[in-house]
C-alpha cells in the first residue's frame, strides 16, 4: 500500500514539473516574442552606431585620393618611368629595359579609382557650397585625366565616372584634344573657385590647406599643358594671359612645388622604403644619365646614384652607369658585375625617412624648376615674352635646391651646360631631363614632345628599335568595353607601344 501510494505520489510530482516546465517555455517564447516586437519598433535607432561615420565629407575624402594617385606615379615612375627615359636601368628580370611591358593596366585601374573618389568630393563639396573644395577637385581631376590621356591616348573622359549616377558602364574613349580641353577649362574654373568661399581644407597633406598653393598649382599645370599640346595648336594667348596676369593667375614661386613629403613612420612613409633589398638593387644609375652628369661635373650625381661597391671606401669614389637594354646576361656582367656599378641613391631607399631622405624623396606632380624651363622654351620659341637665358638658369638653379645640392659656382658657364641661343631647345631639354629625376612619367611625356635628350633604345630591345611612345590598352578593355576601345583604336592608330598620342604626331 504503501508502494502503490508512493508511485502515485510519484507521478503526481512528474506530471506537475511538466507542466510546469511547459509553462515556463511558453512564457519565455512569449517574452521573447515582445521582445523582438519592441526592438522591431525602434530597430532603425538601436542599429545605429552613434560613432560611425555614415557621411563621407570632403575632409575624410581628399587624404586618400592624394595619396592613392601620387603613389600610384611613385610606382609607375619606378618600374617604368626612371627606365624609359633612362634614368636607371636594370640590371636582373630586364623586361621593362627591353620594352617587353605585357599589360600596363595598374595605371588605369588606380587613377580611374581614384577619379571616383575625386568625382565624389566635387559632389559633396556642390552639396556644401564649398567651392574650395571644388577647385581642388578639379585640379585632381585635370592631373589624373592628364596622366591617363598622356599614357594611352584616347580614354573614357566625357562619360567616364558615370556608371552609378548616369547608368554608363561602357564609356566612350574622347579624343585627346577633346581630352586637354577640358582639362584647360577645368583649371582655369578651379583658378576662380578658389578663395571665393571660406571653408579651410581640411585633409589637405599636400599644402595643408593652403588655398593659394592650390591656385599656384592649377595655372602652372595650366602652362606646362599647354606647352603639351603647343605643336598642334597656338597657345601664345592663353599663356600669356596667364604670365602677364600674376594676381588673377599666381604661379608657383622659388622654392614651391607640388611634392607629397612622405612621413618617417610606417604606413605613410615614401613607398621604396619597405622594398626588399634585392628588388630594389635590380634597378642602377643609367649610363645615359650617368655620362652626362659626369661630363657636366654635376654633383646632383651623388644624390641620384651611389659610388660602386668596390669603390666606395677608397680615396677616389667612382660612379658607373649602366647601358639601358642589355639582356639578362650582359646586364648582370656589366663592367665585371654588380660591385662595379652604381647603385640608386640611398635618399630613395634606405634614408627616405631621413630629414633630408624626405626633402629629396617626394611624391611629385609639379615643381618651381619644371616650371621656369617651361618659361624658358616658350620664350625661346615666341611663346611669351622674357628672357630665356633668364628662365633657363633658373631652372637650373632650383633644381639643384630640390635636390639639397650645393650648385658649383661656375656650374652655369660650363661646356655643355652654358647657354647658347643655337642650342637653346637642347639645353634647355637637358638641363629638364635631369632635373624630371624620380618624377613620374612626366620626363617620359615630355621627352616624346621635345626629342631632348636622346634616348637609343638598347642592343637587345624587343620593340624594334623604337623607344614606346604610349601604353597599349588595358586587355581588359577588350571584353568590358570592346566595342568602344575599337572605335578609339580606329581613330587613333594600332594599339601599340609605338602609335603616337594627338599632341605627339
Amino acid at each position: 500500500m504503501c508502494i502503490k501510494n508512493s508511485c502515485k505520489l510519484h507521478h503526481y510530482l512528474k506530471n506537475k514539473l511538466m507542466q510546469m516546465k511547459i509553462k515556463h517555455v511558453l512564457l519565455s517564447a512569449f517574452t521573447m516574442l515582445l521582445t523582438a516586437t519592441s526592438c522591431d519598433k525602434n530597430f532603425d535607432k538601436i542599429n545605429i552606431d552613434p560613432n560611425a561615420i555614415v557621411t563621407v565629407t570632403p575632409d575624410l575624402l581628399l587624404p586618400t585620393i592624394i595619396r592613392g594617385t601620387v603613389n600610384t606615379m611613385v610606382g609607375e615612375g619606378w618600374g617604368i618611368g626612371n627606365i624609359v627615359i633612362q634614368h636607371t636601368a636594370k640590371i636582373q628580370f630586364v623586361n621593362e629595359d627591353r620594352y617587353i611591358w605585357g599589360d600596363r593596366s595598374g595605371i588605369w585601374n588606380a587613377m580611374y579609382g581614384n577619379l571616383r573618389d575625386v568625382n565624389n568630393l566635387y559632389i559633396s563639396s556642390e552639396e556644401r557650397g564649398f567651392n574650395n573644395y571644388k577647385g581642388v577637385a578639379l585640379i585632381l581631376k585635370s592631373w589624373a585625366f592628364s596622366i591617363l590621356t598622356d599614357t594611352y591616348g584616347d580614354v573614357p573622359y566625357s562619360q567616364a565616372l558615370q556608371g552609378k549616377s548616369g547608368g554608363v558602364l561602357n564609356p566612350e574613349y574622347d579624343a585627346q584634344e577633346d581630352i586637354y580641353n577640358g582639362i584647360l577649362a577645368d583649371l582655369n574654373t578651379a583658378n576662380e573657385l578658389l578663395g571665393s568661399t571660406e571653408e579651410e581644407v581640411g585633409g589637405d597633406i599636400l599644402f595643408g590647406g593652403n588655398i593659394s598653393s592650390w591656385k599656384k598649382l592649377a595655372n602652372s599645370l595650366s602652362l606646362r599643358f599647354l606647352m603639351r599640346i603647343s605643336n598642334k595648336r597656338d597657345v601664345s594667348a592663353p599663356m600669356r594671359n596667364i604670365i602677364n596676369n600674376p594676381a588673377v593667375y599666381p604661379l608657383l614661386g622659388e622654392g614651391e612645388s607640388a611634392a607629397l613629403e612622405y612621413l618617417p613612420d610606417a604606413p605613410n612613409q615614401f613607398p621604396l622604403h619597405t622594398y626588399r633589398v634585392g628588388s630594389f638593387d635590380e634597378f642602377r644609375l643609367s649610363k645615359n644619365l650617368g655620362d652626362k652628369l659626369l661630363t657636366f661635373g654635376d654633383p646632383r650625381i651623388r644624390v641620384f646614384a651611389r659610388p660602386t661597391a668596390a669603390t666606395a671606401n677608397t680615396p677616389n669614389p667612382i660612379y658607373v652607369g649602366v647601358p639601358n637594354g642589355l639582356n639578362d646576361v650582359d646586364a648582370l656582367g656589366y663592367n665585371g658585375g654588380v660591385q662595379n656599378v652604381s647603385r640608386i641613391g640611398n635618399v630613395f631607399f634606405e634614408e627616405a625617412i631621413t630629414a633630408r631622405g624626405r626633402r629629396i624623396a617626394k611624391g611629385y606632380i609639379m615643381g618651381y624648376p619644371e616650371l621656369q624651363f617651361i618659361l624658358a622654351e616658350a620664350a625661346e620659341r615666341g611663346l611669351i615674352d622674357g628672357s630665356v637665358r633668364n628662365y633657363y638658369e633658373k631652372g637650373i638653379t632650383a633644381s639643384f635646391a630640390s635636390f639639397d645640392t650645393e650648385m658649383p659656382a661656375d656650374y652655369l658657364t660650363r661646356t655643355g651646360v652654358a647657354f647658347e641661343e643655337s642650342k637653346a631647345l637642347e639645353l634647355i631639354g637637358t638641363q629638364k631631363w635631369i632635373s624630371l629625376f624620380f618624377a613620374g612619367l612626366e620626363a617620359w611625356f615630355d621627352w616624346r614632345r621635345t626629342g631632348y635628350p636622346q634616348i637609343i633604345p638598347g642592343p637587345s630591345n624587343q620593340n624594334n628599335g623604337q623607344v614606346p611612345v604610349r601604353y597599349a590598352y588595358p586587355l581588359s578593355e577588350q571584353s568590358l568595353n570592346g566595342a568602344n576601345r575599337e572605335a578609339a583604336v580606329s581613330r587613333q592608330g594600332a594599339d601599340n607601344y609605338n602609335t603616337k598620342v594627338w599632341w605627339d604626331q
